[in-house]
């Protein structure tokens, strides 16, 4: 029988270990349950996705032969119970997610109705599990990067497939779907560079040389198409980025700002300032003949950053909260964070920096408690769709910097 990843993590959480969870967590078996169908996938997810790049996958490695030569699958119950290996869990969690790890919690705890500090002891358990299971691979199989990135690439449709639906695990991990999970594991093309090897080996030894270069001529016309695929759906994605055709920046009319209320059809009230961007969202929400739409944004007008960095001004989570207040008003709303910079310096530079600060804003909403599921994700365009040249002057450049909302359903 092949290996199995999830299959073999999920049989090491047996109905004793889960009810001795509960009962350390203080959570009913039954939310451990339903934590853990979220949790052990979640893990595997960030494995592969933590391996998309050679430093990635050689810490991996590490962790993973760490997690096994430490004993951790013999005594998962220790971690369950004792504050000393769950910080040690804790440390390889977060070696796995990152800057990540809080929104993972958050989305497990959501997703099961245990509590946040709940969810991470969870979770504190299920790393050392996917960790320990991995390494007794690695050991038994005498795999180095190359070997684990073969076999994590094998287990992706496993992975995503054993991710229950309503778990929003791509927008926590900052990507697009699941699908974008692994895509840069070493030796795959869209999954199937690994089948296409060995279809070529199998081929050459039973004495059919002559399919060879057939075989070598079809990969090559299905790694173009894929490629060419990859970069019809680029161009297709660009033209219905951020339009002109609504006004998403402040007024500027007038240099002064006029104080407002803004009402939520729940009630509740906004202060804001007039042609700000919770005035013209609600606005727009509240229009029955407005739709939304991939070419539908609205500019944070009050949503600073520290200068050259992702990390927000306090001042900042008072619009932050507004946009969370009207996103929980109207249930049916989603959005999507976009982040965008000027054309000076390096564009690379100028990508990841908007994407790092659109990532900063969408889980600063799901820090208030935002629904995942109105959430879609955060992209970074850099200065792709920036309008005033690298020369011009500072105040000419300002309203190419800026994060703004899509909305894409209301």
């Amino acid at each position: 029988m092949s290996f199995n990843l999830v299959d073999s993590v999920k049989s090491l959480f047996t109905s004793d270990l889960t009810s001795k969870m509960a009962s350390s967590f203080g959570e009913s078996e039954g939310s451990i349950q339903k934590a853990l169908s979220g949790a052990i996938p979640a893990v595997l997810a960030g494995l592969l996705n933590k391996a998309g790049t050679t430093d990635g996958i050689s810490s991996i490695l590490n962790l993973s032969k760490d997690a096994a030569s430490s004993g951790v699958l013999s005594n998962l119950g220790g971690f369950a119970s004792s504050g000393g290996l769950v910080t040690k869990g804790l440390d390889w969690l977060k070696s796995i997610f990152g800057s990540r790890f809080d929104s993972i919690t958050s989305l497990i705890s959501g997703f099961s109705g245990i509590r946040d500090s709940s969810a991470a002891s969870l979770l504190s358990v299920a790393a050392p599990a996917a960790l320990g299971t991995l390494g007794q691979q690695v050991s038994a199989n005498n795999l180095g990067v190359s070997g684990l990135s073969s076999l994590l690439a094998n287990q992706k449709s496993s992975i995503i497939s054993a991710i229950p639906s309503g778990l929003n695990l791509a927008g926590a991990l900052g990507l697009g779907s699941l699908t974008d999970l692994g895509s840069k594991l070493t030796g795959t093309i869209g999954g199937a560079t690994s089948t296409a090897r060995a279809t070529v080996d199998n081929a050459a030894r039973g004495g059919n040389k002559w399919l060879v270069p057939l075989i070598i001529a079809l990969i090559a016309i299905g790694v173009i198409y894929y490629l060419s695929k990859g970069c019809n759906k680029s161009a297709e994605e660009a033209k219905v980025l951020p339009a002109d055709t609504i006004t998403t920046t402040a007024p500027t009319e007038s240099p002064t700002l006029t104080s407002i209320k803004v009402a939520l059809p729940n009630g509740v009230e906004l202060d804001a300032y007039k042609g700000g961007i919770e005035d013209r969202l609600v606005a727009f929400l509240n229009d029955p003949a407005s739709q939304g739409g991939k070419d539908v944004w609205f500019d944070f007008d009050n949503l600073n950053f520290e200068t050259g960095s992702a990390q927000l001004t306090a001042a900042s989570s008072a619009q932050v909260n507004n946009i969370a207040a009207i996103l929980n008003a109207y249930p049916t709303l989603k959005i999507k964070i976009g982040g965008y910079t000027d054309k000076t310096g390096d564009e690379a530079v100028n990508k990841k920096l908007s994407q790092d600060r659109a990532e900063t804003v969408l889980n600063a909403l799901k820090a208030t408690g935002a629904k995942e599921a109105q959430l879609v994700g955060a992209e970074g365009y850099g200065s792709e769709f920036a309008k005033a040249p690298a020369d011009a002057s500072d105040e000419q450049r300002k309203p190419d910097r800026r994060i703004a909302v899509q909305v894409r359903e209301k």
